[in-house]
């Protein structure tokens, strides 16, 4: 399907492009042939409304004048990669035929390419499209993380700074560690920092790597390391819990009345029947006459079993909440 085609069902379907542009001819002539092929185009006129557009609209490509005046192109590209919400935007710069040292200035600023002027409109084309279906990409994996309970942020070593993260991620930590906050901060929290750095060491000295980052009631933060990159970058998986939530899906899932639920939630935490007793306030000898109505209710045999199947349906709860 073409791009023409496309925005016949949706104006924004083919990608958002902003031409930061402050001559009107080329702004004329790159709307004309962009709305053409099915973009929704947005226009900014000086540095300034370039960067409000930017991080109002979130657009897919960025297309930039390298040279305008006041704030110029490359302060312009600077800014818009300083700021979370728009650091992930591919910006391609528009400089002269012989202006080599632009180009060079244009990639230091934070550009992922750039076009010639005079602009040859097939040619920006070309560009943009590469650029948008890449970061259509991007944001299709984060979004496909998340779907299967993977929270992920990368978290670079040498400063502590959030290279970038996925939705679930940015809500995880906003609700855990910056409720208040108007605007997500770039650093990660301390207690993401602290976590990450005694995990960090834990795997050095082959010792097990903890889990818990933090805790609030039945709610507890885990974390998992999931890579580290050659750019000295951590990749963290964070998830959730909530033992109240997890004991309503387990009585949902297996009609197990609540009581029964509260046990093998408890198993699964790797309790012993002594232990659940305490936590529960009964005896042992009571607990382990729930297990067997668990068993029986889950047609299994063993504890590791039930925690098994038990595990699976939390997971599937909380992936599909």
């Amino acid at each position: 399907m073409s791009p023409s085609a496309l925005s016949a069902a949706d104006p924004a379907a083919a990608g958002i492009v902003l031409i930061v542009d402050d001559v009107p001819e080329n702004l004329a002539l790159l709307h004309d042939a962009l709305d053409e092929a099915g973009y929704l185009v947005l226009v900014a006129t000086n540095g300034e409304s370039a960067i409000a557009r930017a991080r109002q609209s979130l657009p897919d490509v960025v297309l930039l004048d390298a040279l305008m005046p006041g704030m110029d192109g490359f302060e312009v590209a600077r800014r818009l990669k300083a700021d979370f919400a728009t650091r992930a935007i591919p910006l391609i710069f528009m400089t002269g035929l012989t202006e080599t040292e632009h180009v060079v200035a244009a990639f230091a600023a934070g550009g992922a390419d750039y076009v010639t002027k005079p602009i040859k409109p097939a040619e920006v084309l070309a560009r943009i499209a590469a650029h948008v279906q890449n970061a259509r990409q991007m944001k299709q994996a984060r979004s496909a993380l998340d779907a299967f309970g993977q929270a992920t942020v990368a978290v670079r070593a040498s400063d502590g700074k959030l290279v970038w993260q996925t939705p679930l991620a940015r809500q995880l930590i906003r609700s855990w560690f910056e409720p208040e906050r108007s605007e997500p901060s770039e650093i990660a929290p301390p207690r993401l920092l602290d976590w990450i750095m005694a995990a960090e060491l834990a795997r050095r000295e082959r010792r097990e790597v903890p889990g818990l980052v933090a805790s609030e009631g039945a709610r507890r933060l885990l974390a998992s390391f999931h890579d580290q990159t050659g750019d000295e970058e951590w990749l963290v998986v964070l998830r959730e819990e909530n033992d109240a939530s997890a004991i309503e899906a387990l009585i949902a899932a297996f009609r197990l009345t609540g009581r029964e639920a509260e046990v093998l939630y408890w198993v699964i935490r790797g309790k012993t029947n002594r232990d659940i007793g305490d936590i529960l306030g009964t005896s042992p000898r009571t607990v382990h006459k729930h297990l067997e109505h668990v068993f029986e209710k889950l047609g299994v045999e063993t504890r590791t079993a039930a925690a098994s199947m038990a595990t699976a349906k939390i997971r599937a709860a909380s992936e599909g909440a």
